[in-house]
């Protein structure tokens, strides 16, 4: 402290009375204490007291989206943790801020039932199932409860069914009343009455307009179809039916006085009269200015449009809600147009709203373990087919029929409902029937049968096949649980001539640009042990990585031949096994490759001579996968075929067992046996598959441009 200041401070202890010297102190002290307590409420409103310099972005370094900055309300008011309300056994320096202990609440909010179907009475119901979990204090309508545009009798009918369902709500429910609701059809009926349905609403729902108070919040219902007094005429496309008539106006004066000393208010109506255009301007003249007025009117609920819409104005929310079970196109869903509910929590500085789909809300308690498991094996869920589509490489004079039959059980024990369709991105195939669909009581089988027929002479390259797809939904008590999708493809059944060996020696072609074979794993049924993996191939050239047998990630067996050097791998004990010969590959030449595994050693031959040996553990593990074995190229960790190969490759077979243990002349053209696991000799195809003659029968589709050539060079066959 500056000399002079000093000297001011001691003057004024002398001059000034203790007393008031010792009340400026403690107003001082005050201040100070309120300063620091303030400070402690900013550090309580996060868990770390940490003062570390960083960078924007530099604390999230994965995130990709700014999307959970955007927010309404400001945060929550907290404070120090207490003795009474914090209780830990360990120590820590940082503070965990409590939630303030003020009163807050919330509500939900239903749009439209009506307007669609009858049989959107299951969208509501499915309404009032997930606000049962959500527990809200009250839940409020914006009107268009029944269908309506009827005669009493109907109109009763559609009344007692809409309470029915909400009257099984754990929360009290406040009707609001739409044109659906008042409207009566026809008009011409000389038993209509004046008002239509309006004495019918006001006998079973309440009176169409009344105010509410809950928790220092006020809720006022008006009624938005009045129409003309004198003459009972409604309409909701004509500006002079859409005024609210003197009496409601008193009566929303009265409401709005009523909850002068409320936190909030709301207001509920069904037409959005505030969006103008057939409804006029008189919500803009009289009733807008009414709500400015009264100073804490939050927000204004309506629906009608199907769609929601959010158009604050002068500080009040205007929100216009989508349907709960109404007529719903579902243009953009995620923008407005669909089933949903809002639910909006109310507390005294702020209110907050979101609006969530119906049927979305989960059920906690009902997710057991049991459960897991039960919808775990419908995703898993065998399909068996009997019969197939017959497959002929002859010319047909005219289209065949193929007839067979899909098979499935539910082993659960609830109820599955089904549908079983046939599709093909080939739009020469009908199909009788193209799905069917019931419901599988636990345990029981399902046998559904279908014929295909192929609208051409012969299958061609570009010839799709059919798929079965299984869409399943596990009904449980209060859930319909969606099944994924399970996708089968139809068995092919192939004639005698497709599966027997050709006359003629080819061999299949690729181009080293998106040509292969791509075999699914299911079909190759490698067992562990001893097996054996050859071809013969001739390279056009060689690229730096060059997949010829591939099934390879980090796993399985390959033949590489990158750069014309090959390299034959098994992964076994946690790592690939390796033989790379230092044999240089040259283009344009036949080679047979064989990779044998004989249990405790790893062989490669070349041409049937010996290119090294490599000693292993006895009955070492080869390390499976799921990835398909791909001819003429390497699978990636997705699957995808990756590292072309450029040439040709022949005779491909995979065997079980170790079929050479010493230098061999091999065959050019091999055969199949009991031992055959896949034999593909390259031979012939059947539109656009390369057939399979090993004991399986499996077909296979060319991928790119594959495609089978002769072989040209005389070779001595044995």
């Amino acid at each position: 402290m500056f000399e002079g200041e000093v000297l001011m401070a001691t003057r004024f202890w002398q001059c000034c009375p203790r007393q008031s010297v010792f009340r400026l102190l403690s107003f001082i002290a005050c201040i100070a204490m309120l300063s620091l307590w303030s400070v402690g409420q900013v550090m309580a409103g996060s868990p770390s007291t940490e003062t570390e310099n960083v960078e924007p972005g530099e604390e999230t370094p994965h995130l990709s989206h700014d999307r959970h900055l955007h927010r309404y309300g400001v945060p929550h008011e907290t404070i120090q943790p207490s003795e009474q309300r914090f209780f830990t056994t360990r120590s820590s320096e940082i503070v965990l801020p409590l939630p303030s202990e003020e009163d807050a609440f919330t509500f939900a909010v239903f749009g439209d039932r009506t307007g669609g179907q009858p049989e959107g009475v299951d969208v509501l119901a499915d309404a009032v199932r997930d606000v049962n979990l959500i527990e809200p204090d009250l839940v409020m309508t914006v009107g268009d409860l029944v269908n309506g545009y009827n005669r009493t009798a109907e109109w009763l009918i559609q009344m007692r069914e809409f309470k029915s369902i909400m009257n099984r709500l754990l929360c009290p429910w406040f009707p609001v009343a739409g044109n659906h609701d008042v409207y009566w059809r026809p008009l011409n009926d000389p038993e209509m009455p004046k008002f239509q349905h309006q004495d019918h609403y006001e006998m079973h729902f309440g009176p169409l307009w009344y105010s509410f108070q809950h928790k220092q919040c006020a809720f006022t219902v008006i009624y938005s179809d009045e129409g003309d007094e004198e003459t009972g005429e409604k309409s909701f496309s004509k500006p002079r039916l859409q005024k609210i008539s003197d009496e409601q106006l008193a009566f929303l004066r009265q409401a709005l006085a009523r909850g002068k000393d409320c936190n909030h208010q709301f207001i509920f109506l069904h037409h959005p009269r505030w969006i103008g255009g057939n409804y006029g301007d008189d919500w803009k003249k009289r009733v807008h200015p009414l709500l400015v007025e009264a100073g804490n009117v939050t927000a204004v609920f309506a629906g009608h449009i199907h769609h929601m819409r959010s158009d604050p104005n002068d500080g009040i929310e205007y929100i216009a809600l989508a349907t709960v079970g109404g007529g719903q196109k579902g243009v953009v869903p995620e923008a407005g147009y669909l089933h949903q509910y809002h639910l909006v929590t109310v507390r005294k500085e702020q209110v907050a709203m979101a609006a969530f789909p119906v049927g979305q809300a989960m059920d906690v308690r009902e997710i057991t373990s049991s459960l897991q498991e039960e919808t775990i094996q419908l995703a898993r869920l065998p399909v068996t087919f009997k019969g197939g589509i017959q497959v002929s490489a002859a010319m047909r004079e005219k289209p065949s029929t193929s007839q067979f039959s899909v098979s499935f059980s539910n082993p659960t024990s609830r109820p599955v409902e089904y549908t079983v369709s046939l599709e093909s991105v080939d739009n020469r195939w009908q199909f009788a029937p193209d799905h069917t669909h019931g419901v599988l009581n636990a345990g029981a089988s399902c046998k559904a049968d279908f014929s295909a027929v192929y609208q051409a002479k012969q299958f061609e390259r570009l010839s799709e096949m059919v798929q079965v797809t299984l869409s399943q939904d596990y009904l449980a008590p209060a859930t319909r649980y969606s099944i994924p999708e399970v996708k089968k493809n139809v068995p092919l059944l192939f004639s005698d001539e497709a599966s027997s060996q050709g006359t003629v020696n080819r061999a299949l072609a690729l181009d080293g640009s998106g040509d292969c074979v791509s075999l699914e794993s299911i079909k190759v049924p490698l067992p562990q042990g001893p097996f054996t993996v050859e071809c013969w191939f001739k390279a056009r050239e060689f690229a730096d990585r060059v997949g010829l047998l591939a099934k390879t990630e980090q796993s399985e067996y390959g033949i590489f031949a990158s750069r014309g050097q090959l390299d034959a791998s098994v992964f076994l004990g946690g790592a690939y096994k390796n033989i790379r010969p230092d044999l240089k590959l040259k283009v344009g030449q036949w080679y047979h490759v064989a990779m044998v595994y004989e249990g405790d050693s790893l062989a490669l031959y070349v041409d049937g001579k010996p290119q090294g040996r490599l000693p292993t553990k006895p009955l070492m593990k080869r390390k499976a996968n799921w990835l398909p074995f791909i001819v003429g190229a390497d699978p990636d960790v997705r699957g995808r075929p990756n590292s072309f190969f450029n040439g040709e490759i022949d005779e491909i077979r995979i065997s079980k067992g170790a079929r050479y243990n010493q230098p061999f002349e091999p065959k050019r053209r091999l055969t199949s046996d009991e031992n055959t696991v896949i034999f593909l000799d390259c031979d012939r195809t059947v539109g656009p598959f390369l057939i399979d003659r090993s004991p399986q029968g499996h077909s296979f589709r060319l991928t790119g441009d594959a495609h089978l050539t002769d072989v040209k060079e005389s070779v001595k066959q044995e």
